[in-house]
């Protein structure tokens, strides 16, 4: 019963001062390097947050959603693949990737992947 308790006390005081040297290092310093740096977006963090964006940042994230949206519909369409009627299977995949294709024509069509304008 001895060391039961010999054991636990010293579980528990290891744990408070790993915790009173965790919250000790952690505490934050008035002028932060991070804070006084602009964010990965390029956004200055203490300027107004109303200021106008890029629009091909905009475009670009657009289009890796689609892409990525698109992976997750490719993919069960393979696993699938053995147990769906083979006429079904392929019209769909070949509309879905047509789909796909015309948009991305249209996006390059458009200007939408030229950086240099």
């Amino acid at each position: 019963m001895f060391s039961v308790i010999l054991m636990a006390s010293i579980i528990f005081i290891i744990s408070v001062v790993v915790m009173l040297l965790a919250s000790i290092l952690s505490k934050k310093s008035l002028i932060d390097r991070e804070k006084s740096s602009p964010f990965e977006c390029g956004f200055d963090p203490k300027s107004s947050s109303r200021l106008p964006f890029s629009l091909r940042f905009f475009l670009i994230t657009i289009i890796f959603l689609i892409f990525d949206v698109e992976i997750a519909l490719i993919l069960p369409m393979i696993i699938i693949f053995k147990f769906s009627n083979m006429l079904i299977w392929t019209s769909t995949s070949i509309i879905f990737i047509l789909i796909l294709l015309i948009g991305l024509y249209h996006e390059w069509n458009q200007g939408m992947l030229n950086w240099s304008t």
